[in-house]
């Protein structure tokens, strides 16, 4: 069984999100919403998302701009939502434990309801 660390800096944020990021691009689901807008150009959003959870998670302000707008509009739906959750919740749990670990969890469940939310209230339709 592979031990797992802390979330403690930069370098646990990339290896989180890279390790994230990998399973979403081999998702039958969500590789093509990603492909559709990232359209392989996946530095500038690995950089981004970097720098948004090192926000979040470590502190340190180097994220700035609102994450909504970005995924207003994009084809999702709730089984979107419920498979990114599982896939950041796999990569956690797989990697990290401890209090950020378990941080990363709560933001990232409150983000996607949150969105999933707003996308839905946009949309005029019922949630699911």
């Amino acid at each position: 069984m592979e031990v797992t660390r802390e979330i403690l800096d930069l370098e646990d944020v990339k290896l989180l999100v890279d390790s994230f990021y990998d399973k979403v691009r081999e998702d039958d689901k969500l590789a093509p919403v990603f492909e559709e807008r990232i359209q392989g150009n996946w530095r500038p959003h690995l950089q981004k998302m970097y720098k948004f959870w090192q926000t979040v998670l470590l502190g340190e302000h180097t994220y700035f701009g609102s994450p909504f707008p970005h995924h207003a509009m994009l084809p999702v739906d709730h089984s979107h939502f419920a498979t990114w959750l599982e896939l950041f919740n796999q990569t956690i749990e797989e990697l990290f434990s401890g209090e950020k670990a378990e941080e990363a969890r709560w933001r990232a469940l409150k983000m996607a309801e949150l969105f999933e939310h707003k996308i839905t209230y946009l949309r005029g339709t019922k949630e699911t």
